[in-house]
């Protein structure tokens, strides 16, 4: 499986818990974000960043999955 250029079945177990990590960070900044936005916005920022923080979750979900494979 291709992924992005790197092929997951030759990653080295090293690897793959950095690209681990780096999905867990995205994903816990994703849910700090969200919570910012939600308790300190409103309007036009808020949506906004509700956005930035679904586009880093979908991010860290595709790390995840890399890891994973």
């Amino acid at each position: 499986m291709d992924v992005e250029g790197i092929e997951a079945n030759n990653m080295d177990p090293m690897m793959k818990m950095w690209v681990s990590f780096v999905g867990i960070g995205l994903m816990v900044l994703a849910a700090v974000l969200v919570m910012f936005a939600r308790a300190k916005t409103r309007g036009f920022i808020r949506m906004s960043l509700s956005l930035i923080a679904f586009v880093l979750l979908l991010s860290g979900m595709i790390c995840g999955l890399v890891a994973i494979v």
